[in-house]
């Protein structure tokens, strides 16, 4: 035969992948394999990028085993201006606690960390970008006040936006109680150290986010007040590129450590034992 008949091409089948299989880097843009970074503790293995995680992920990776208590896990937040944007407050409250499974934007209790009694707050920046109501400064203040009595070491984590904008002054309140209670802390030589993780910004950072004995960032954190564009558009300049993380502000002399989410644990032991 001059001519054979041509086979015709085998349609290849498209393979569905599952949602959430695959994770997009924020930082190199690599696409990875989600239980890999799962199983690197949530930290980019291409370019040790830290992805933010919640409260009670954080909790697993620095509490001893069984050893978290939580307490004030009841205390809710009230409407003080019967605030209404595109929901009322309290439709925003549910609306964040469905979402996270979370009762507030902070989780408080004791702990220990190598065997070292400590008392924990961890914020979550889930829960309404982690800002910081009368709730939030209540709880923490309780924690600093129940460490004084117990003269234990304060830890907090700090991922937030800053003020709740829903309570306005009574928000903004929070900052100077926090700060006090801290403060007695320190007139009484309970060490209290501070870990930043990505973001800290607003009243949060400008409290008690920053007056720790000793204060930690996450790798590339973003720490700051106000946000870069709002900080270029008043000064009228270009920001360097690192502008606000963790490595920037270490050079700068705003904290004293960046350790990596692999460390956190153990080097939070050494600091307890050494300011104990």
């Amino acid at each position: 035969m001059w001519f054979k008949k041509l086979k015709e091409p085998k349609l290849q089948k498209k393979v569905k992948i599952p949602e959430g299989l695959w994770v997009k880097c924020d930082n190199c843009k690599e696409v990875v394999y989600k239980k890999e970074i799962d199983k690197n503790l949530k930290v980019c293995p291409k370019c040790d990028y830290h992805f933010r995680i919640s409260a009670k992920e954080r909790i697993e990776l620095l509490a001893d085993a069984g050893s978290f208590v939580e307490f004030d896990a009841d205390m809710c937040s009230r409407d003080p201006l019967n605030f209404k944007d595109s929901l009322s407050y309290p439709e925003r409250i549910q609306a964040n606690r469905t979402k996270s499974g979370l009762s507030e934007a902070v989780i408080s209790g004791e702990a220990a960390i190598n065997s070292f009694p400590v008392i924990l707050t961890v914020m979550d920046f889930s829960f309404m970008g982690g800002s910081m109501g009368s709730v939030v400064g209540e709880k923490i203040s309780r924690a600093a006040e129940t460490a004084l009595e117990k003269r234990v070491t304060l830890i907090s984590i700090a991922s937030s936006g800053g003020a709740r904008m829903q309570e306005g002054i009574f928000s903004l309140m929070q900052m100077a109680k926090v700060s006090a209670a801290i403060g007695r802390l320190k007139d009484n030589g309970i060490p209290y150290i501070s870990v930043l993780a990505d973001p800290t910004f607003g009243g949060v950072a400008a409290s008690f986010a920053t007056i720790g004995d000793v204060i930690i960032a996450e790798p590339r954190s973003l720490i700051g007040f106000a946000g870069p564009r709002v900080i270029e558009q008043t000064m009228k300049q270009q920001l360097p590129d690192n502008f606000q993380r963790a490595e920037f502000l270490l050079e700068h002399g705003l904290i004293d450590m960046v350790v990596s989410r692999e460390d956190m644990k153990k080097t939070l032991a050494k600091l307890i034992e050494f300011l104990s």
